[in-house]
């Protein structure tokens, strides 16, 4: 497989120079995207010493050469896994260089929390970490921590899984009682889609009160417009330009992908990102520090942003965010891709009627039972790539009940229809609620959410 191994480039036989992680990082996904290239180009994997065929007729659904193991392709941009099953999260732990949330850690967030973890904790959909001991240990010396997550608001309608990261965070904003800043990355969303500047901004706010009914604290949460906030904030804005200066065009483009083709606001854009994962960028809640840590839950396609702030923080004088990262919900089609939101049928809208989830489930959940009832019986279900068991991973929380559903399923006992029909009756109340607690957002509230002030807590 192809991996960077050494982190020394040598200049002559007695003298070598450190290259920056971030130079390492951008390399890798340099060469990453080159596999993937490839592979588009001869329909076939890539394996050094075995170049494509002379022969080879290019397909744009051919089959990976047998000999060449499959490649999943995570970007922030773009989710595909060569399995049905999915991302193969440990290979992606070991690819990014992060860490698997293990029993120790899980233990150690319960007793620091004095809280039983999270079922997303507990079930593995936060599976991986950077830094996370550092945030209990400075937790435990009294010292407090903010959250930062957010949300690219490409489209008026958010769906169910838009609200992983924002279900697990409200949860630890009340376990750790802390403060929390939401991003919505308006201006992101305007470089990258065929939108103007008011449609991405009316869609923020529309986005907002959906993120509003998940029930965060106003007095403690924090959500901002990047096309408000950087004019209105002179020390968010030296952040970005902070980043900006220590991160190089090569290392962007190795990192993200760009190309010589990309607008220059794509190029810039991942300082913008950055910068709320620094304290300083909210004088108007930290009162001008600079030493309150930052922990980021957010899915692992946004991890190579915060390698890249991570790698440019001790160099500007500012403390490295730590990150809690999530799997990726499935689309109703399956695991292989996560949902989108310009496909009405890959995705539960939380605009949805009861109708509409129901139909939508039953036509287009991916299965794993067997083609015949009697198959079925004998041989059971694979809950591993049926997607409506693991949608209940995230939505159900009995774990004794998840786990009954699980082995009747594979035993055979449990039919396709009847795990669809205990999906829609969990589904549609958890999204009729949503929708009444949405009903109840007006603009004031977004307002006064989104208006730069001071947080309740302490630190």
């Amino acid at each position: 497989g192809l991996s960077l191994c050494v982190s020394l480039r040598y200049l002559s036989s007695n003298m070598i120079v450190l290259v920056p992680q971030a130079e390492i990082d951008a390399a890798v996904q340099l060469l990453l995207k080159l596999k993937v290239d490839y592979k588009q180009m001869t329909g076939q994997d890539y394996k050094a010493g075995c170049p494509p065929s002379e022969n080879l007729i290019v397909s744009n659904n051919g089959p990976a050469a047998d000999d060449c193991d499959g490649e999943d392709l995570v970007d922030p941009w773009n989710v595909s896994a060569s399995s049905t099953k999915g991302v193969d999260y440990d290979k992606l732990i070991v690819r990014f260089g992060s860490s698997k949330i293990d029993k120790e850690l899980l233990e150690r967030i319960e007793k620091v929390s004095g809280q039983r973890a999270h079922h997303f904790l507990r079930r593995g959909i936060f599976f991986s970490h950077r830094d996370m001991h550092q945030i209990l240990d400075a937790y435990e010396k009294h010292k407090s921590f903010y959250l930062y997550t957010g949300r690219g608001p490409s489209s008026e309608a958010m769906h169910v899984g838009h609200l992983i990261p924002f279900i697990f965070t409200k949860w630890l904003q009340d376990v750790f009682d802390i403060p929390l800043v939401i991003q919505m990355t308006d201006d992101e969303k305007y470089l990258w889609k065929d939108l103007t500047l008011e449609e991405c901004h009316r869609f923020t706010v529309e986005n907002a009160k959906d993120i509003i009914a998940c029930g965060f604290d106003v007095n403690k949460t924090f959500i901002f417009s990047d096309l408000d906030y950087m004019g209105a904030s002179p020390q968010f804005y030296r952040n970005v330009v902070k980043v900006q200066k220590h991160v190089t065009f090569n290392q962007v483009k190795g990192i993200f992908g760009f190309t010589d083709s990309d607008c220059i606001g794509k190029i810039s854009f991942p300082a913008i990102q950055a910068a709320p994962s620094f304290s300083s960028s909210f004088p108007q809640i930290f009162g001008g520090k600079k030493d309150v840590p930052c922990l980021i839950p957010c899915a692992i396609d946004q991890d190579p942003y915060f390698r890249m702030t991570r790698d440019v923080a001790p160099r500007i004088g500012l403390l490295k965010p730590a990150l809690l990262h999530s799997t990726f919900f499935p689309a109703l089609q399956g695991a292989q891709t996560k949902m989108s939101a310009s496909d009405p049928n890959s995705s539960i809208f939380l605009t949805d009627t009861p109708k509409q989830i129901k139909n939508k489930v039953n036509k287009h959940a991916f299965s794993g039972g067997k083609d015949t009832v009697e198959e079925h019986r004998k041989y059971g279900g694979n809950t591993e790539v049926d997607v409506s068991f693991l949608y209940l991973t995230f939505f159900l929380e009995d774990d004794e009940k998840l786990e009954k559903i699980k082995e009747d399923y594979t035993s055979g006992a449990l039919l396709t229809g009847e795990l669809k029909k205990i999906l829609i009756e969990t589904l549609q109340p958890m999204i009729a609620q949503h929708q009444e607690r949405r009903k109840q957002v007006t603009d004031e509230m977004v307002q006064q959410f989104m208006t730069p002030r001071p947080l309740n807590f302490k630190f």
